[in-house]
């Protein structure tokens, strides 16, 4: 059970989001008729600025301050994370806009930003489960984009319901977070998946 929820850890780790909805979309959706390079390129962007540039410049805070990763990860200390991860995300957005991408591709980062906002505003008072919020901007992506290109999304639900189960329940067994904590991350997730995608 330990391996299987670490290994969920790294799948709906927040900074892989972005980056495996990318994925899925060219995979998944009628996106896979665009030239590889392409797909690619995108990708490529998608990488460096939602995963290589915060998880260098949080690398480098945790250093300075001489933090190990549960240190890092008190709720007091999350906030500089946060904000540099919204720096790196704002900075993809804005290469996304001036080379023109689709809307529905600065949809994803659009959502993953109001995320990140909302949890780095809750937590203040609460530790969210920043890892469950991307279990939920899964559903609620997959919820929008089966809108936006019409095809059913039952059983691809239905299985990252499970997962996203099964992940917050390890959360909770080895006292990571409470269970409002993880109530408030998916909701947040999901909320900003639907909200971010369809209306902004």
């Amino acid at each position: 059970m330990k391996i299987f929820s670490d290994i969920l850890s790294v799948i709906f780790h927040p900074l892989l989001v972005p980056l495996f909805a990318f994925a899925l979309l060219f995979v998944f959706s009628y996106l896979n008729i665009m030239p590889l390079p392409y797909q690619l390129f995108v990708l490529s962007i998608v990488g460096t600025f939602t995963i290589l540039a915060p998880g260098l410049f949080i690398g480098i805070y945790k250093w300075i301050n001489k933090w190990n990763l549960a240190e890092l990860n008190e709720r007091k200390r999350r906030f500089i994370p946060y904000l540099l991860t919204m720096m790196s995300y704002t900075t993809c957005l804005i290469t996304m806009w001036k080379l023109h991408f689709p809307h529905y591709f600065s949809g994803i980062l659009v959502s993953a930003l109001i995320a990140m906002t909302i949890c780095a505003i809750l937590n203040f008072r609460w530790k969210v489960s920043v890892h469950l919020a991307g279990c939920g901007m899964y559903i609620g992506g997959l919820i929008s984009y089966s809108m936006l290109f019409y095809f059913n999304p039952v059983w691809w639900l239905c299985g990252f319901i499970l997962l996203s189960g099964i992940q917050g329940t390890a959360r909770i067994s080895y006292y990571q977070h409470t269970l409002l904590e993880v109530i408030l991350g998916f909701m947040t997730g999901m909320f900003c998946g639907i909200i971010g995608i369809l209306f902004i």
